[in-house]
């Protein structure tokens, strides 16, 4: 997991889809007067140079950020709109270098009485990410491995809000680990939404994560997929999901929107594939 650095990948198309929905999260959050926490469990290093060696080895930000980048027509589409403002914030002049990373877009979200409690377990991550918050009241940066968060930082004083869980899927087990977290966040804080991302390699890892979640009898969860490339077909990263637990009221419906609009302006050749379903519906 140490060996794990996320600048190889950033802006990247399953960036776009988990940041356009973590947009909408934090923005139905935003609906309520009452304030709310974010605890992001596997942070990152906040935001991301797109001119670094790093990102230049792959350039994957090209299939991703790239494509909506000065497209007119996702612009104009407010929910994607929504999370392409905040790109720009980063890229005043309007060329694309800087890729803000689920740190610093929930940041931008936040109003004066919420907060925002990022986890990195990677020191040299965590200590970029310390310097992007540094002197920031608002926000509390942990050197922790975010699988422990769910016992050590739940509940926040805040009893509304948001867990992210993004972790790298470098080691075997993720998906169980994933599951055991969430049975945790249900005993410690209940009325969390609990988003978690998750790629899709191979098909039958991912549907087998889904069906552990609805055995756990807990109701109320989405499931929202964007695939660029038939999931049956050769290895690679196909698409990636995100699964949300206890989602805020008609995000379904949003979801319905914007997955769907990504998948045409992201897509390049070949079927790709959208789904936006309830796993467990709610009471």
């Amino acid at each position: 997991m140490l060996g794990y650095r996320h600048a190889f990948h950033a802006g990247n198309f399953a960036d776009v889809f988990k940041h356009a929905l973590l947009v909408q999260l934090v923005l139905a959050l935003r609906t309520k007067d009452k304030p709310f926490c974010v605890i992001d469990t596997h942070a990152g290093a906040g935001s991301y140079d797109l001119t670094s060696d790093s990102a230049l080895k792959n350039r994957e930000f090209d299939g991703g950020i790239g494509r909506l980048w000065g497209d007119e027509v996702a612009a104009s589409t407010p929910d994607v709109a929504a999370y392409l403002d905040l790109v720009r914030v980063l890229n005043p002049d309007g060329a694309l270098r800087w890729y803000p990373g689920s740190p610093r877009l929930a940041r931008a979200l936040l109003r004066p009485a919420d907060r925002l409690i990022l986890c990195e377990r990677h020191p040299s991550d965590h200590q970029i990410l310390r310097g992007e918050f540094a002197g920031d009241p608002q926000v509390a940066v942990h050197l922790r491995d975010g699988y422990e968060a769910p016992r050590a930082l739940m509940p926040p004083p805040q009893r509304r809000g948001l867990v992210l869980m993004d972790p790298s899927f470098e080691l075997a087990g993720e998906f169980e680990r994933l599951a055991a977290a969430v049975t945790t966040i249900q005993h410690r804080w209940a009325g969390a939404v609990v988003a978690i991302w998750y790629p899709v390699i191979e098909r039958e890892p991912s549907l087998e994560f889904l069906r552990q979640l609805k055995g756990l009898g807990i109701p109320g969860i989405l499931v929202a997929e964007l695939g660029l490339l038939p999931y049956r077909g050769t290895r690679g990263l196909h698409g990636s999901g995100m699964v949300i637990v206890n989602p805020p009221w008609e995000l379904d419906l949003t979801l319905r929107r914007l997955v769907p609009k990504l998948l045409d302006r992201l897509g390049v050749e070949g079927p790709g594939e959208t789904r936006v379903e309830w796993l467990v519906p709610r009471p």
